[in-house]
């Protein structure tokens, strides 16, 4: 390291290199850290390593009856969407032993592999889209993790602690007997969480007469119930907020997916600072910050906002409804936190039309159209041609020529079906199912269906193959025509 690179390194260490040398020295003989750690190096972990359990107060302001309103009703969805049918069907349901999701009403087969792409990728884009131009408003008022933190298991924390309707830290431990009955009550909650999950995968028929059985009957789903109820109550219960913090990658890329126009909640540092505690007088040159840090102590993962924009920011807009209570109190306007985007604070104009708010629309629009494309030409079955090993043809009489090959059935409905083949071109052909019993399909199956040609070798032309059109209907009237070229002699 140059000298120059090892004096850029000074402010952050901390002292001389011969100071930092010492100090190190020192800290090993002594059986401590090689250096300095800051207060928190997470805001879930102490300068010591040691957990810090967060107990954020509760700031009820419109924000956050909004934001309760929203997961409300997402609660009631996630749990009656496995019994909503469209025609029949589930509107969700991922069936991955059966190896068939079915997505509003729509249901994809192991050979959809370009329409579940574009149905992925429409969500994906979507995602982005969103959060180029809301923020975080996913993590804020629709992730499951926050929905279900927030609103359910933190109020169960507040009831048994003491602290219903105002959070913040107990006066005092709570008891062994209301951890228990706390831990009892986790533990129904997510075990009918975690049924609900399964819903969505084996349909609520299945998992009705499994809760109805002996789980020695169905022991592969009861452990995956066990497992999913052990995961979320392990989540809820002691990972809490680090899910936000260390395992899910959204809020590291936001980076990328936030421009200094995107809607985010931010603290107005051109009306705040300088911060000056307790209420200002006229003759005072301190901003409209009174450094009560009531935006701190109520924010669920435990950062100042103050700091600007930071991963762990889930924009729940607890800290709009704590700090505009104060400014409501000391008599300043509302709004030193609130939705607002970077180059707002900088008195920037708006800016709508973007390169991320006209790129990713169009880019959703074109997938979007190639999935209804796909979606219209879709037929009731699939039907291609696989040919035999062995010869191409084979000459059967003076003058006349045979085929063999296969056809490849994929039925697509929800029901049995029959298929019956008829020939189009060339009408001197003759066209012979070899194994009949092959043309009947249970709901996605598949089959490859023996068949024969014969056509004299006067239609080969002189160039050895002929062009031929099949027509192929199943029992539901789903049409489709294969076109492909018999082979024969050159003449």
């Amino acid at each position: 390291m140059s000298d120059r690179q090892s004096k850029q390194f000074l402010p952050v260490l901390g002292g001389s290199t011969e100071t930092r040398r010492d100090h190190s020295v020192r800290e090993v003989e002594g059986n401590d850290s090689l250096l300095p750690s800051p207060e928190h190096v997470l805001s879930t972990l102490e300068s010591d390593g040691t957990r810090r359990w967060l107990r954020p107060k509760l700031s009820k302001g419109t924000w956050w009856h909004r934001r309760r309103a929203v997961a409300y009703v997402l609660m009631v969805i996630f749990v009656l969407v496995p019994y909503i049918r469209i025609g029949g069907k589930p509107l969700i349901q991922l069936d991955i032993a059966a190896r068939q999701f079915t997505i509003f009403g729509h249901t994809f087969l192991p050979t959809d592999t370009l329409l579940l792409a574009l149905t992925m990728l429409a969500a994906f884009i979507s995602i982005v889209f969103l959060t180029a131009v809301s923020g975080r408003a996913w993590c804020g008022w629709a992730c499951p993790q926050t929905v279900y933190m927030e609103y359910i298991f933190r109020p169960i924390d507040r009831l048994f602690e003491g602290t219903s309707g105002k959070g913040g830290q107990p006066k005092q431990p709570m008891s062994v007997p209301r951890q228990l009955l706390r831990f009892v009550v986790y533990i129904l909650l997510c075990m009918f969480l975690a049924h609900t999950f399964l819903a969505y995968f084996v349909g609520t028929e299945k998992l009705a007469m499994w809760i109805r059985s002996s789980p020695f009957e169905h022991p592969v789903a009861f452990l995956v119930m066990a497992s999913t109820t052990g995961l979320l109550a392990y989540d809820f219960f002691i990972f809490r907020e680090q899910t936000c913090l260390i395992a899910c990658p959204y809020g590291r890329f936001q980076s990328v997916m936030l421009d200094p126009q995107s809607l985010i909640v931010a603290y107005d540092y051109n009306r705040g600072e300088p911060r000056k505690k307790g209420k200002h007088r006229p003759e005072d040159s301190a901003g409209h910050c009174v450094d009560c840090h009531q935006c701190v102590v109520v924010c669920p993962t435990g950062i100042d906002i103050r700091n600007g924009l930071q991963m762990e920011c889930i924009n729940c807009t607890q800290c709009i409804d704590a700090c505009d209570s104060v400014m409501d109190k000391v008599g300043y306007p509302r709004g030193l936190i609130r939705y607002t985007s970077e180059d707002a604070l900088k008195k920037k104009p708006p800016k709508m039309l973007r390169a991320r708010t006209i790129i990713y629309p169009l880019v959703l629009v074109g997938v979007v159209t190639g999935l209804f494309f796909a979606l219209s030409t879709k037929y009731g079955f699939d039907a291609r041609v696989i040919r035999g090993k062995g010869a191409p043809f084979t000459t059967v009489a003076r003058g006349l020529i045979s085929n063999t090959f296969n056809m490849r059935l994929v039925n697509r409905t929800d029901k049995p079906q029959s298929y019956t083949f008829e020939l189009i071109t060339p009408h001197t052909a003759l066209l012979e199912v070899i194994d009949e019993s092959r043309l009947q399909l249970q709901p996605g199956d598949t089959t490859m269906v023996p068949l024969g040609v014969r056509f004299p070798s006067s239609l080969t032309f002189g160039n050895g193959n002929v062009p031929i059109r099949l027509s192929i209907v199943d029992t539901s009237q789903n049409r489709h025509e294969v076109s492909f070229r018999l082979l024969g002699p050159r003449q």
